[in-house]
């Protein structure tokens, strides 16, 4: 008779069960606890698949697409079955790239292929027949030089070249229908756990692959076209093409080359470029009186605003930026969240009744004493900041609102120019496997609250559902009313962002509850050659996070 083993779920109950059992069996015991299906454990507060096995006394917590790690695991699993559908539905010559998040899914690209809405059905019903089939994500473990070899053997060079600089030995591979491929993170246990998706068919070759949002994950809902975002991806991407970066490889190439300095003054050119885009907008205009700056976090609002308003006042006009968390209402006065605490982030904490009392009067001319918000007291306050305003000054606005009507509704929308500032990142790591926004921002954003906050990356980590609850409800709705969006992402700058941000990464423990998120991104920064910092220019919009800006933090 086979030994057992003592397994303890989170919710602390214990159940014993044979050793050699696999966590896919195992999680059959644990279904009921979750609404949908189980992709990927914690075993010990590592990340483990549902192929793998328990050997040992450990403590177990199982995660569907509800979470924030399942659903990682059900975009690359259903990434997977894109790129096999491809293969078998249009033939081994015809090929898809994985380009970049979009709405609730990723843009997709075929080549060697004429592109139309029945050759998309044409994958999708693939799609939908590898999934009946129920067929298993297959992992082994082979050696980096090995995989490198494959992979040559079958033209695969963007495997090749990202394998090329990695420092692990050993890689792991997924077979799915007799095809092999390299993904950095897990896979589910089976196609037939990724049974809800939508292609959508766009122009240029291009189509849409949906799944269900963590707000909602019972349903895929229809895509929803972001033209403005989306023409800002393509837009660096035929940029970074012309430079010869496709993906991480080429980066990591140009890094060991020595010739890295270049690339950094090329993709700062680009940044500024875009900012004297919107400068000529506004001065075209004549009658911009409000600049409106939104955008997520760590997106590089401060930097934008503050650049802005430089080229703004090359072109001969007065500008006075105004924040809004000066507006807030007295905290006893703040609406409060379900949980009871104060929701700093809703728009009824600000008084709007003041705020566009004082946008009115600024703009007719009038001497306004503006507040200013003690957050140790909650409570407004007015020590004589007054100022006024010539004819043809121009108010900025910084701040999670500033795209909604609402908190400017007493301004005739003539006077508003809106801005979104987004770092939109186009390299991927190759042609399956894509850099998602929300990483890019997660590093910036590690890096800047240990230097301006003291805090770890535990700590950050820990509040980043917080902080994307407050984006989905706030900011990207009303991300498409911009008249301009700002990429303010840097080809160069995870790089960079590598070599601060891996030793936070490292400082957090093995039992904390973010760990296994700290490790995903460490195996993520492996695939990037480090970046020293000395070259990035003091008004970059990276320095906001890594420090040494020229602009007040």
């Amino acid at each position: 008779m086979g030994r057992n083993v003592i397994i303890t779920y989170k919710d602390g109950t214990k159940r014993e069960f044979p050793v050699g059992m696999s966590l896919k069996e195992l999680s059959n015991y644990y279904q009921n606890y979750l609404k949908y299906d189980i992709l990927v454990a914690k075993v010990d507060n590592d990340l483990a698949a549902l192929s793998d096995t328990i050997a040992r006394k450990c403590k177990i917590e199982f995660f569907d697409r509800s979470t924030t790690l399942g659903r990682c695991v059900y975009a690359s699993s259903a990434n997977f079955i894109l790129v096999v559908a491809v293969r078998n539905a249009l033939g081994d010559d015809a090929t898809v790239v994985i380009h970049h998040s979009l709405d609730n899914g990723v843009y997709c690209h075929l080549h060697n292929v004429e592109v139309n809405a029945e050759v998309i059905k044409k994958v999708e019903d693939e799609m939908r027949r590898l999934i009946n089939e129920d067929l298993p994500f297959e992992k082994i473990s082979v050696s980096r030089t090995d995989a490198m070899k494959y992979f040559k053997s079958r033209n695969k060079m963007d495997k090749v070249n990202v394998l090329k600089y990695i420092p692990n030995s050993y890689v792991s591979l997924y077979n799915l229908d007799n095809m092999y491929d390299y993904y950095y993170g897990k896979l589910a246990y089976s196609t037939g756990q990724i049974n809800n998706f939508k292609l959508t068919y766009m122009e240029r070759n291009g189509f849409i692959l949906s799944i269900p949002s963590l707000a909602n994950p019972g349903v895929t809902t229809d895509y929803v076209e972001h033209e403005k975002i989306s023409d800002s991806f393509i837009d660096l991407e035929r940029v970074a093409n012309s430079w010869g970066i496709n993906h991480v490889s080429d980066l990591n190439k140009i890094v060991s080359d020595a010739k890295v300095t270049q690339l950094i003054l090329n993709s700062e050119a680009y940044y500024t470029n875009q900012l004297q885009v919107a400068t000529d907008q506004i001065i075209q205009r004549k009658n911009v009186r409000l600049v409106l700056l939104a955008g997520p976090s760590s997106s590089g609002k401060t930097t934008t605003s503050k650049r802005l308003m430089t080229y703004i006042k090359g072109r001969g006009l007065g500008v006075l930026q105004i924040s809004v968390d000066n507006y807030f209402v007295n905290k006893v006065d703040t609406p409060k969240k379900e949980n009871g605490e104060y929701d700093f982030e809703s728009l009824q904490a600000v008084d709007l009744k003041l705020f566009n009392e004082h946008l009115t009067r600024l703009m007719a001319g009038e001497e306004v004493e503006l507040p200013n918000y003690n957050f140790i007291t909650g409570e407004r306050e007015f020590n004589g900041n007054f100022v006024k305003l010539k004819d043809d000054d121009i108010i900025i606005i910084e701040g999670i609102h500033a795209l909604n009507d609402e908190l400017t509704r007493d301004i005739d929308s003539k006077y508003k120019y809106r801005l979104y500032v987004s770092p939109l990142i186009h390299v991927n790591i190759d042609n399956h496997n894509h850099i998602h926004t929300t990483d890019l921002r997660k590093l910036r954003r590690i890096v800047r609250d240990s230097r301006t906050r003291g805090r770890g990356a535990l700590e950050t980590l820990s509040m980043w559902s917080s902080i994307r609850h407050g984006e989905e409800e706030y900011i990207y709705p009303h991300q498409e009313q911009a008249d301009y969006v700002i990429n303010s992402s840097l080809i160069y700058e995870i790089g960079v962002l590598k070599t601060y941000a891996e030793p936070l990464l490292f400082c957090v423990e093995e039992d904390d509850e973010v760990y296994p998120e700290a490790l995903r991104l460490i195996n993520f920064l492996r695939n990037f050659l480090p970046i020293p910092g000395d070259s990035v220019p003091v008004d970059s919009v990276l320095r906001e996070f890594i420090g040494g800006s020229c602009f007040r933090d």
